[in-house]
């Protein structure tokens, strides 16, 4: 498959940057189909045939048809007995600029994807693998379950669909998320470019509503399950931003009580069997690879309508059973056993009871698009949404809008229908496929446990060894990266060197954690010794701003006591007569002196040192108090 799919892609991401209708992102591609080939007569027929062989895209003829009426308002183009004929010039649009523009980022994610390609059991040879492999990929995010939709995506029937292919690319995306941020910037324009290319599918939209205003949407359980984060944050985000847009569309978002029961006791089913060896499932796995305890679901279980009223999700009474709109729910549980393959007989049943329920909601009423669809049930789970269109087509009400559509779906019309404004969109359910995609499958994951089991009762594997492939959050997408989803890859060698991996990861963790750990005290350690020189240098600068007072004070007093004595020597007694009472007490001092001078050999420089060792003494407990810092020396 060549390029110019990825490369067409590309260029409608760039015809949405310049805010144009969904249908004219359409115009340039036939405008340089008419330009290059001038057919002659032009038939939608012709034109989809070029633009498929020169653009890679599948663009129905109906939707051709409404582009073709469209440019011959603007150019001349007239149309005679049903075909069009050109009767002038026509721009050229320079799309093969454009091409060449885009195509040096796709060439880069490409480049990208066959290297990493190389250290797996599929290593990708060339371009057109790699190509391939992306269009798989991109081929996941269609829409269906919609009549309205002629085709479920734009990109041409594939020759060879491997799932393998799905789950390398959606390795490389975690990969480069990490690594290469320019590179993840170019694949999400691909994730972007194939959602709008989606809405070339169906030529009707631009006739509905812009809002939702008029639906209520009911999530199935497993978005309830996402929404809380029992599955990982990027799952949670992809569920939280389809609510925000859905409402910001003006439409209702809620969940059936029946829903809320089957959540609450999903939570409770997994807290009991948490701590059980062979237990499994998205909640499970996320709740061990975060360290979530059983007591943390028990309680998350105890509060889920406040949990889901803080997400602006309304719980609704089930409707009861109206004869009238009842559904056949043989014939539906046969479709349903041949779709989906249930571990737990009542889900079955709560999806019974889902479907019913939007039966009874529409009324019998017939709905053309979902924005007159009154009730839809939204499910994570495609199988289930395929197997509700299947058997709605006998029902009036559902032949055009199934009662169940699938998350994507509807987070890809619901973008068409504000792309700017909700620029997120794509990211977070593209972070939602890809973590799914990297889940094994029940076969896989059966096959794996029953292997590690066999391994470790032949010896081959220690307990440790056996509890870590098991349990250890980081096994499975190591046991996906080396077998790429597929079952006949699981070989005793593929599991030994998972446990090399989870055991390399494990010892690289705590040797990170440790170097982390030192790097942490070593910072702690610095920046204590800085604090405490930094403390040591205002301390410093304390005491020696209180012997300086000290010594000041000091002098003062000992000046003070030379000037009272020579008072005496010139009698100003008689002059001031409290005079006299200094002089008796200067002299009182003097003699005092006098007499610890013959018996101690004490003198007036040691008196001097007293009065200032005692001024500071006393500074010093003085600033000490106040900034609460001992400043003695």
């Amino acid at each position: 498959m060549p390029t110019n799919t990825l490369t067409s892609f590309a260029i409608l991401k760039v015809h949405m940057e310049q805010g144009k209708d969904y249908l004219d992102y359409l115009q340039p591609f036939v405008l340089q189909v008419l330009v290059d080939h001038n057919p002659d007569p032009i038939t939608r027929g012709i034109v989809s045939d070029y633009i498929r062989a020169q653009f890679g895209l599948e663009i129905p003829h109906r939707t051709v048809e409404v582009v073709l009426k469209r440019l011959s308002r603007r150019y001349p183009i007239t149309k005679n007995w049903g075909v069009y004929r050109k009767t002038g010039n026509l721009p050229d649009p320079q799309i093969t600029s454009k091409q060449a523009a885009a195509a040096r980022r796709i060439q880069a994610v490409l480049e990208g994807l066959r290297q990493f390609s190389e250290g797996t059991i599929r290593p990708l040879t060339n371009e057109e693998q790699a190509v391939t492999a992306i269009c798989a990929f991109l081929s996941e995010f269609d829409i269906t379950c919609l009549r309205a939709y002629l085709r479920g995506t734009a990109i041409p029937d594939l020759r060879v669909e491997r799932r393998s292919d799905i789950v390398l690319v959606s390795d490389y995306v975690q990969h480069v998320l990490l690594t290469d941020p320019e590179r993840f910037d170019n694949f999400l324009i691909l994730v972007q470019g194939h959602m709008l290319a989606n809405a070339l599918m169906c030529p009707d939209l631009q006739n509905v509503p812009d809002n939702y205003k008029n639906v209520t949407f009911y999530l199935d359980t497993p978005i309830l399950v996402r929404r809380l984060g029992c599955e990982g944050k990027h799952k949670k985000d992809a569920a939280s931003e389809l609510i925000t847009l859905l409402r910001n569309l003006k439409g209702k978002v809620a969940t059936f009580s029946h829903s809320r029961d089957e959540l609450h006791g999903v939570l409770e089913g997994a807290a009991l069997h948490l701590e059980r060896p062979n237990a499994r499932g998205p909640v499970v796995w996320e709740a061990r690879r975060t360290g979530t305890t059983r007591t943390d679901l028990l309680f998350l279980a105890s509060s889920i309508d406040d949990k889901l009223s803080e997400a602006n999700i309304d719980v609704v009474p089930t409707p009861r059973y109206i004869e009238k709109f009842q559904i056949d729910e043989t014939r539906f549980e046969q479709i349903l056993e041949d779709e989906v393959s249930y571990y737990n007989p009542r889900a079955k049943e709560y999806d019974l009871n889902s479907v019913r329920s939007i039966y009874v909601l529409r009324e019998d009423t017939s709905a053309l698009s979902i924005e007159n669809a009154r009730a839809v049930l939204v499910t994570s789970n495609n199988a289930f949404a395929k197997a509700a269109w299947e058997y709605g087509q006998k029902y009036e009400s559902s032949k055009a809008v199934s009662s169940v559509i699938s998350d994507y779906t509807l987070a890809n019309l619901a973008w068409l229908k504000a792309p700017v404004d909700a620029p997120f969109v794509p990211i977070t359910q593209l972070f939602a496929f890809s973590y799914a995609a990297l889940e094994p499958s029940s076969s896989l994951l059966g096959k794996y446990l029953e292997e590690i089991d066999r391994l470790k009762d032949q010896g081959r594997i220690t307990e440790r060894d056996h509890q870590l492939l098991r349990s250890n959050s980081r096994a499975y997408p190591d046991l996906m990266h080396l077998t790429l989803g597929e079952d006949a890859a699981l070989t005793e060698e593929t599991i030994t060197e998972t446990l090399e991996r989870v055991s390399r990861d494990i010892k690289k963790e705590e040797s990170e954690r440790y170097v982390a750990e030192q790097k942490a005290h070593h910072r702690t350690l610095t920046r204590l010794d800085s604090e405490q020189a930094v403390n040591q240098e205002i301390i410093s600068k304390l005491q020696w701003q209180c012997y300086a007072w000290a010594r000041a004070l000091a002098w003062v007093v000992s000046v003070s006591i030379t000037l009272l004595l020579l008072l005496a020597g010139l009698k100003l007694y008689s002059v001031i007569p409290i005079a006299s009472w200094i002089l008796m007490g200067s002299s009182l001092v003097y003699i005092l002196i006098t007499l610890t001078n013959l018996v101690f050999g004490f003198t007036v420089q040691d008196l001097h040192k007293w009065l200032q060792t005692r001024f500071l003494t006393w500074l010093l407990k003085r600033q000490s108090k106040i900034i609460g810092v001992d400043l003695s020396y």
